[in-house]
This record gives C-alpha cells, structure tokens and sequence, in this order.
C-alpha cells in the first residue's frame, strides 16, 4: 500500500537536522495538526543528541514528516565509483564508511572533473535549488545523509519509494529553502553567525512568516500559530526553528497526496525532495 487514505494521520512533523546534534546545535522537529486548509503549530522540540532524535523516530505514530537531509546520493557518482546501484544495499555501502573516507573519496571525484561541474546532481537538485548531496562542507549534507539515514532505517519508519517500513510513520525528505524562496525570494533570514544576525533577517523571518500564516504558497496551506509560538519563530536567528516549521508545512501537503506526492519519474536510487 503507497497511497495515503483519506483518513491519514493527522500529525504531520517537520524536522531540522544537524549531523552532529549539540546544545548549541541541537536536531529540531516541529510537530502539527493537519486541519481543513491549514496546518497548525503544537509544539517545538529539540533533540541535542542521536539518543534523543532516535527514540522519537522509534515511538508509535502516527505521523507524516519531512526530514531536511538528502535520502540519497547522484547516480553519476554511484556509478562512476562502482558503488551499489539498489538503494538498501548503497545506503549500507555508504554508511559504513567513515566521514573521512567519504570526504577523501567525493574530493577526488570533484578534482577530476572540470571547472564549473566538480558535483555530481541528483535529478531532484535542480527543481528544489538544493546543494548537491555529495556536498561535505557549506553545508555537510553528505555528512547529514551519512548520520540521517541510519536513524530512519533503525526505526523502521516509511521512505516510499526507497524502503518499506511501519506505514504509521512516513518519513519524506524535505527542504525548507524551496518553500522559503517561493515566499520572500532570495533573501536570507538566518545565520548561525552571530555577527550575521541583522535586522535584515529578522524583517526576512518576519515577512517568510507572514505570508506562511496568509497561505501565499501553492502548496494551498495556511500556517497557524500562537501569538507566543510565532515570537519564539521570529527570534530564533538560528532559523532551525523556522526551517523545521517549512518541513511540517512540506510534510502536510504530502499527507495529502496520492503517494506522498511522490513523482512519478522519481529515480528510485536517488530518492526525491517534497514539493520540488
């Protein structure tokens, strides 16, 4: 069964991943309600360890969430290495290596190729403005891939299209920047810098969260928050909070797809990003 019933699940989850949770850096999830048109805000929680992450990702469902971490890796790439081509038998390949073999093995790939074309580009890279998920600095999504996909596959979670899994807990994988620059274009709203953190991105973060609550997107969803929740949102420089909020909103549209949204060409070893 790959079609999501009428009846699904009404929690939907949005999830801001780091691959290294901290204190200062902790995994974000936003979790919602699915309501008619909109989705509302219920809480913010943050995990500052896998520990943490991986017993939420574990206890019962049920919920629909979208994850900001890539769920696979260029089939150039796989090819030209040699690596497996069926993604259960990539993903053990891959994450049983070391974050250092990773980096050694995709900067020798990169130094090959010409100016202009180092990275290699999942299909679904282009239509969600994403970085390549061979990327390992600026950001390490290659490394978040490496720490992420684990987790999903221990729990037993739901990937359509790339593992079957408990049907009550579907993970999809999202990314906020797609929706975020549908809204407010290409400005920037966050930083991890503190001296980044100007008053230009917080108008940024105030605007993005305007037209969310006024359901300017063509996803058809109005966001809805608590006068308190979108205080917390504005202020978090960060935008972790933010981006785990696009998730949850990314993650309510596919709730109510035939498929999760799932496109229909979707390269079954690259995986495929939500809304893109």
């Amino acid at each position: 069964m790959s079609i999501l019933l009428p009846d699904a699940p009404a929690t939907v989850a949005g999830v801001d991943f780091t691959s290294r949770p901290s204190r200062a850096k902790p995994i974000t999830l936003a979790l919602g309600e699915r309501q008619s048109g909109a989705v509302r805000l219920r809480e913010l929680r943050c995990f500052t360890n896998e520990a943490g992450f991986a017993a939420w990702l574990a206890a019962p469902g049920p919920w629909v969430g979208a994850f900001d971490f890539p769920f696979g890796l260029p089939r150039e790439l796989v090819e030209q290495l040699g690596w497996p081509t069926e993604w259960p038998a990539l993903m053990r390949h891959y994450c049983a290596l070391s974050r250092e073999a990773i980096r050694d093995t995709f900067a020798a790939f990169c130094a090959a190729r010409p100016v202009g074309a180092k990275f290699a580009h999942r299909a679904c890279d282009a239509p969600a403005g994403c970085s390549p998920s061979m990327k390992w600095v600026n950001p390490p999504v290659a490394f978040m891939l490496h720490a992420g996909v684990p987790a999903l596959q221990t729990a037993g979670v739901h990937l359509p299209g790339l593992q079957d899994g408990d049907l009550s807990r579907v993970a999809l994988e999202g990314y906020p920047g797609l929706l975020a620059r549908e809204l407010i274009g290409r400005r920037s709203y966050k930083s991890d810098d503190r001296a980044r953190q100007t008053p230009e991105r917080l108008i940024a973060r105030k605007d993005l969260l305007d037209a969310l609550e006024q359901g300017r997107t063509r996803l058809g969803l109005r966001l809805r928050l608590s006068h308190a929740q979108r205080d917390t949102l504005v202020a978090d420089a960060s935008g972790d909070s933010l981006d785990a909020v696009l998730c949850m909103v990314q993650a309510a549209w596919g709730a109510e797809r035939p498929n999760w949204g799932k496109p229909l060409q979707a390269d079954p070893l690259e995986g495929w990003i939500l809304t893109a």
